[in-house]
């Protein structure tokens, strides 16, 4: 594609350090379906929750150079860890790029919460940042709901392992805590979470609660999308009922990354492999 003579037709590039981002990728091609996707999982150096953060800075932007050089007109970093350690430098790199970066929904919490208490579910590096925080902080301040925090160690691992049983006993362990404490409203703030959905509602079930909203950042950072691009001029025309394509990249197993795709979100899109800097 002649993406200088038509700069709207280039790719959004979509990147996490595994499959979280399936979750934000699910909202994107529901929302844009003309537009021309690059998803990179950087499975071989998961998970970034548990290093260091300028490692996690310096290896997102090394995967966000990868983009760059397929021509992206925007990326989204689908990593709440990722947005946290990277997004700032991520900006100052590439100024003139748009780039979304996604953050756990604790304003819509917020709104949603009737006991005031809200479970947040996140890996240990989301909530120990300062960003994160400061954003507790100040939406406390605004409406007086409680965050109830819950480090969940270990889940992204499983997640990513697609081990069933490792996955809900983990949820079990985290989520059942935050109900007994009153929480009705739980943050989904990993993009990894949102992917077993259906076992934490089995838990909350097996809990006994009732009317417990849960709360994911999918569809906001696919509006900010849309926002940019759209004050950009560069959201792609529909041409015909063809939809955009989508292509993906992994650090690690092209073929685990196809079995995933296909049965997380039901698509068989083509897979490479690729490494991204120095690991």
């Amino acid at each position: 594609m002649n993406t200088q003579a038509h700069p709207e037709d280039a790719p959004v590039g979509v990147f996490d350090s595994g499959l979280g981002g399936l979750s934000i990728l699910r909202h994107i091609r529901a929302q844009l379906p003309h537009e021309h996707l690059i998803y990179v999982a950087d499975t071989g150096f998961a998970p970034y929750g548990d290093k260091p953060e300028h490692v996690v800075a310096e290896r997102s932007l090394a995967v966000a150079r990868f983009l760059v050089e397929r021509g992206v007109k925007a990326i989204v970093v689908a990593c709440n860890t990722a947005t946290i350690s990277a997004v700032r430098l991520m900006r100052d790199t590439f100024p003139d790029l748009p780039i979304v970066g996604v953050e756990p929904g604790l304003k819509p919490a917020a709104a949603a919460t009737r006991s005031g208490k809200v479970g947040v579910l996140a890996t240990e590096r989301t909530l120990a940042g300062a960003k994160f925080r400061q954003l507790r902080d100040q939406i406390t301040a605004a409406t007086h709901a409680q965050f109830l925090l819950q480090p969940c160690r270990g889940l992204v691992d499983r997640i990513e392992l697609g081990d069933t049983e490792g996955t809900r006993e983990l949820l079990q362990r985290y989520v059942t805590p935050l109900l007994d404490q009153g929480a009705d409203t739980l943050v989904l703030g990993c993009t990894h979470y949102p992917l077993v959905r259906a076992a934490i509602e089995d838990v909350i079930a097996s809990a006994g609660a009732r009317g417990v909203t849960l709360v994911d950042t999918g569809d906001a950072v696919t509006r900010q999308l849309v926002r940019l691009l759209d004050a950009g001029r560069l959201l792609r025309s529909p041409s015909g009922d063809a939809p955009g394509t989508l292509e993906a990249w992994t650090s690690a197993s092209a073929t685990a990354l196809s079995a995933a795709f296909n049965s997380l979100i039901g698509i068989d899109p083509p897979v490479h492999e690729a490494t991204f800097g120095e690991a």
